[in-house]
């Protein structure tokens, strides 16, 4: 075994939280290690500090058996470390080439040598398999080849491990099948990864070994082979967990959302929802597939009041609110969990306290005669969500901004599942979330569902939306190209609908 780097007895804390605890790694060369545990475990700080963006309170860090230090990334870079982030880091406006260079630019005669950096980015694309073109503009590529040029990019500053966080957080099934061809074509050509993630279909699909992280330690090394799905989730955890989502027949009510020929458009003026119909009822969860991209944002939006509709009409429970605001769709019974949990869940420089009260804090008991806060009030029901949602946190004055990105979830779940509610919109509800939180919000959804809310659950995991929902609803260009019961739904037949094939086309 030849270790192209080994960890010992990594510690680090932070005011109230211990993340790393005395934590042994290696990573073998040629190796595809997946990092595995719940949201604050600890693995992106264990990351964050084989980077350089942390330094250790104590430990030792070794590549190719010599010790080293790492004080800062560009230490990290120079000594072959590369790392991907879930949250890209790239310029939309500047091209490929140019994020590629950005920071070790070539001159030739004076001026930036483009045309040399285009060229070796080419060579790196060929010969690991990531097919970039080196003139788009970034803003014009999908998700799944912006996170290609990230890759490039670790490439070619010479890296020789690569740390990919939570690098499918935001790609469909067939973008993650298409990187995990280029993690092992990677790895044939003699390249380390280590691979972060929550999804446990995705370490069995592409790992060669698996570290558990459980409450900053290490809860178990293992291998594919030697472990199954529901041993991993429960050393992730602590305790057994339930993979499959538990629920009964449902109870069908009343129309609760109704949407006909909706239009919306984005922020180029492209039709990017042309014309949706579709109706949820109260007992039952309405599943919305499809590759992202579709006008899934942007119809989520529209129903929230946080973009205005240029035609059709929206109907809550009888009432129009196609012009609507925010506060008066929220006014109306409705729940809503946004698919960027930083822009429109939480303020990030606001404590717990109130975060928990942003759709409520005019009220009673938050506040009488509309402004006069009542923080005694105001702290309670935040120790009461914080402990019944399992949210982490030291306090909760504790700034949104300082949390996890699962935790920065949880606070905003139970925030919105604690009031009652007629409709909950759920856009990506489980994004970046761990096998436990997932478990958790998954059985939240239900209960409000056999509670008597109708659920508009919008994912791109196909797994969620076959688990949880009623009824699917494919969009596909803006449209819903069909809808059927989720007892007749395959992973086959939505992966066909997702690329705007209908069954029938399809034989």
């Amino acid at each position: 075994m030849t270790l192209a780097l080994e960890v010992r007895g990594i510690s680090k804390a932070f005011p109230g939280v211990q993340a790393n605890d005395h934590i042994d790694f290696q990573l073998e060369k040629g190796e595809i290690h997946a990092l595995l545990g719940e949201n604050g475990a600890g693995k992106t700080t264990l990351m964050n500090i084989l980077y350089g963006l942390y330094h250790p309170d104590e430990g030792q860090i070794f590549l190719d058996g010599k010790e080293v230090s790492i004080n800062e990334s560009s230490d990290a870079i120079r000594q072959g470390i590369g790392m991907v982030h879930q949250h890209f880091m790239l310029i939309p406006v500047f091209t490929v080439a140019e994020n590629i260079m950005l920071g070790t630019e070539t001159v030739k005669k004076g001026v930036l040598d483009r045309e040399g950096a285009a060229q070796r980015i080419r060579e790196f694309s060929h010969q690991f398999g990531l097919d970039v073109d080196p003139k788009a503009l970034v803003k014009d590529l999908p998700v799944g080849v912006q996170q290609r040029v990230e890759i490039v990019k670790a490439l070619y500053r010479q890296a020789d491990i690569l740390i990919l966080d939570e690098p499918t957080a935001v790609l469909t099934p067939q973008e993650a099948d298409d990187l995990f061809v280029v993690m092992r074509s990677l790895a044939a050509q003699g390249k380390s990864i280590i691979f972060i993630t929550h999804k446990l279909r995705e370490v069995f699909a592409v790992a060669d070994h698996i570290t558990v992280l459980r409450g900053g330690r290490v809860a178990g090394t293992t291998t594919p082979a030697q472990a199954t799905e529901s041993e991993l989730a429960a050393m992730m955890v602590g305790r057994e967990v339930i993979l499959t989502v538990e629920k009964g027949p449902a109870q069908v009510g009343e129309v609760v959302l109704k949407v006909e020929d909706l239009q919306v458009l984005d922020e180029r003026m492209y039709m990017c929802v042309a014309g949706v119909n579709l109706e949820v009822r109260a007992g039952e969860i309405l599943g919305v597939a499809g590759v992202q991209g579709n006008g899934q944002t942007e119809l989520v939006e529209a129903i929230t009041g946080l973009r205005s509709a240029v035609g059709g009409k929206i109907e809550i429970l009888g009432r129009d609110t196609t012009r609507g605001s925010p506060r008066q769709i929220i006014e109306s019974g409705v729940a809503h969990v946004p698919e960027d949990r930083q822009k429109h869940g939480l303020v990030m420089s606001y404590p717990l306290v109130d975060n928990l009260v942003l759709s409520t804090y005019y009220r009673p008991p938050f506040a009488r005669n509309g402004f006069l806060l009542n923080d005694n009030e105001m702290d309670e029901n935040g120790r009461r969500l914080i402990s019944e949602f399992d949210v982490r946190t030291p306090s909760e004055y504790a700034l949104a901004g300082t949390l996890s990105g699962g935790n920065q979830q949880k606070v905003i779940v139970a925030r919105e599942f604690s009031r009652p509610s007629k409709l909950v919109i759920a856009a990506q509800p489980t994004r970046g979330l761990d096998v436990g939180s997932t478990e958790f919000i998954h059985q939240r959804l239900v209960k409000q569902r056999d509670a008597g809310s109708a659920i508009l659950l919008i994912s791109v995991e196909l797994d969620e939306i076959l688990s949880l929902s009623d009824r699917i609803a494919v969009l596909y260009k803006g449209q819903i190209i069909d809808t059927l019961p989720a007892s007749e739904a395959t992973p086959e037949h939505l992966g066909l609908l997702m690329a705007g094939v209908k069954k029938e086309e399809a034989q």
